[in-house]
């Protein structure tokens, strides 16, 4: 039963706290105290770089009424003093509480780990945007010396997930910004990730845009990769072409169809395609064309 309660923390808090019998270990898994904040620092390799100011502020009030109710998790560091591993929101909130000391869990762990537990406790709480858990592993592979492989391990994830977190820091930094700010998902960043660098902000002008679904990001980034010429044919550069273009081909994608492609010579003079996979999508802008009036 014991086993099976460590397995339930996940498979990465599993490698980083351990599941082996408590008679294996040389050292205890960690100890209870109370701590002075005043001894206690964050870990200058957080992964989590914005707390929202409101938030801390509802916590803070929480913790005047009714105290912390969960311990955060220390470093005890050779100086006496202290890193946070996990509760840096309790602890921020503690202060603006008027809080002196907290109640914590003590571990002795290395700098390692102390990043690697910092990382996974976030992820695992959600706590993290896709850029932040990207730039957690990324300090990982640079400060520890570990190969994507060990890192993966570490952490408890797979290592193709492991390479499409890092992968996303090779976007530029619009699309980065898009994907920390909600805008798109961690699903349209990888299509768009999986284009050349040049093709990358057209790919997220029209995926904002046109609030494409990820499908059909993959879709349109599939597009772009096999044909040279797609910016037309994916409705248009903004910057190449005439407002009323746009607008044109936004309300035919309403009425119509999004598979509506237009090019325009120097002259003026423009195409319009309507793209139809099969017979059936035909028929089916047949039946919106006859219901037009």
């Amino acid at each position: 039963m014991t086993a099976q309660k460590k397995r339930g923390l996940g498979r990465g808090l599993d490698a980083i706290f351990g599941t082996t019998n408590p008679t294996q270990q040389s050292t205890p898994m960690s100890e209870m105290a109370e701590v002075a904040i005043a001894d206690i620092e964050p870990n200058p390799l957080q992964p989590r770089s914005e707390f929202d100011e409101d938030a801390l502020a509802e916590l803070s009030e929480s913790i005047s009424q009714l105290g912390v109710i969960q311990p955060i998790t220390l470093k005890r560091r050779a100086d006496g003093r202290y890193t946070i591993i996990s509760g840096e929101r309790r602890w921020r909130a503690s202060q603006m509480a008027g809080l002196e000391r907290l109640p914590a869990y003590i571990r002795e762990v290395d700098d390692e780990d102390l990043h690697a537990m910092a990382l996974v406790e976030n992820i695992q709480r959600q706590d993290l945007n896709a850029i932040e858990i990207a730039l957690g592993m990324q300090r990982l592979v640079e400060e520890c010396g570990l190969t994507q492989e060990a890192m993966a391990q570490k952490v408890g994830k797979k290592r193709s997930t492991v390479s499409n977190y890092m992968r996303l820091l090779t976007l530029p930094s619009e699309v980065q910004l898009a994907l920390k700010e909600g805008i798109i998902s961690m699903g349209h960043a990888k299509a768009i990730a999986g284009l050349d660098h040049d093709l990358q902000l057209k790919a997220l002008k029209r995926c904002i845009k046109k609030n494409l679904s990820v499908r059909q990001t993959e879709q349109l980034a599939k597009k772009m990769s096999e044909q040279p010429n797609v910016d037309s044919q994916i409705g248009g550069d903004e910057d190449e072409y005439p407002e009323s273009y746009s607008r044109l081909v936004d309300e035919l994608e309403r009425v119509l169809s999004d598979n509506i492609s237009i090019k325009r010579t120097k002259s003026g003079n423009c195409r319009i395609t309507i793209e139809c996979a099969n017979d059936g999508e035909v028929e089916k802008l047949i039946t919106k064309l006859s219901k037009i009036k």
